[in-house]
């Protein structure tokens, strides 16, 4: 059940047209508190606010904050959205958006015929962290390409949420954003994967794309009970619209958990039950780090090497673009300097992809 409080805003750190970033006084406390603006209004020193704090109080990292729902002190409420389509549907925060492939969306009529997305190159990550690797691995084999980032609603559903993609969007790793299904707050916003990448092909002319969830990708510790296991469906979506799908691996020898030490069974899962049909899979180049043989293994044990194409590319340029544009993405608390193997993972499937796509004209 969630958990809703009354609370009073203490001080209103930051406001932008995505998002406000407030400390507000509670009965648990005074809580770092965040809001949505065309959802929300207008919100100032002072006010009274309704927050849910549900995941401060189950004591979650990713969402650890409160979230503004309503603020009592002001009448004003944004307006509605531009566009017909419905996020977040039947839920008391459903939100109206324009998306690209609407009929008053901005490439309703390039996409009205559109079922292929004409070999466009699409890299899948099973970590939002990846994506920043991924977008420095492909600006390093091929600087004037044309990246997206789609976000899907796996895990954190506003792409404001992220601060990781607002970086990268502002130091030119990442073109043009698109959320798809119940995400919102994407450049494009998208009913779909399939028509989301349709939209970023035809509509923003993009030569590769970086498919993942937001931050706060979900595990249960069962087989099958995790969130990043679309990576699966998704690589079979860009073979299906004929497009190359490229995979990240999921790699880290610092978890101390057995079933995510080198190859993360979230990524062999989805490379082997979630999808099924053939994809390049990125296999980063650790000489030296003594810990070839291992990746090697599972891949091949877990049926993997079977299923899919290996490529073996060096992901350490891709790492020194983030170095130089002082970017240094973290996952499960690990630095990219303390855990380097899921980052030359991501900018190795970036490399790939960039390869991939060149030689084929963007239009």
């Amino acid at each position: 059940m969630a958990a809703f409080r009354r609370a009073r805003v203490a001080a209103v750190i930051e406001t932008t047209d995505r998002i406000i970033r407030a400390l507000v006084e509670t009965e648990i406390g005074e809580l770092s508190a965040v809001g949505f603006p065309h959802m929300l209004g207008p919100v100032a020193d002072g006010d009274e606010v309704i927050v849910n704090t549900t995941g401060i109080e189950l004591g979650l990292g990713t969402g650890g904050v409160a979230f503004i729902l309503w603020n009592v002190s002001s009448d004003e409420v944004p307006p509605p959205g531009d566009g017909h389509i419905v996020k977040m549907r039947y839920t008391p925060w459903q939100t109206t958006v324009l998306a690209a492939e609407a009929p008053e969306g901005p490439y309703h009529d390039a996409l009205c015929d559109v079922k292929a997305i004409d070999g466009m190159t699409v890299v899948t990550c099973g970590l939002h962290s990846q994506v920043a690797a991924v977008a420095a691995g492909i600006r390093s084999a091929r600087p004037d390409a044309r990246i997206g980032y789609l976000m899907t609603d796996g895990a954190a559903l506003p792409l404001a949420w992220s601060e990781l993609a607002t970086e990268l969007c502002k130091k030119d790793l990442v073109d043009v954003t698109c959320t798809v299904g119940h995400a919102f707050g994407g450049d494009l916003e998208a009913v779909n994967v399939f028509s989301g990448l349709a939209a970023l092909r035809h509509g923003e002319i993009c030569d590769v794309v970086i498919a993942a969830m937001g931050p706060g990708v979900v595990g249960t510790g069962t087989p099958l009970g995790f969130s990043a296991i679309e990576q699966g469906q998704i690589l079979d979506a860009v073979t299906a619209l004929k497009g190359r799908p490229v995979a990240a691996l999921r790699i880290a020898f610092h978890d101390e958990r057995e079933r995510h030490r080198g190859v993360s069974h979230h990524s062999i899962t989805a490379l082997t039950i979630a999808s099924s049909r053939r994809a390049t899979v990125v296999v980063p180049d650790l000489t030296g780090l003594e810990r070839e043989a291992m990746i090697q293994s599972q891949l091949e044990e877990s049926g993997v090497a079977m299923k899919h194409d290996l490529v073996i590319a060096s992901g350490r340029e891709g790492l020194e673009v983030l170095y130089d544009a002082d970017i240094e993405p973290s996952s499960m608390g690990n630095r990219m300097r303390d855990a380097p193997e899921l980052f030359l993972a991501a900018a190795a499937a970036g490399s790939v992809a960039a390869d991939a796509s060149k030689g084929r004209p963007a239009t």
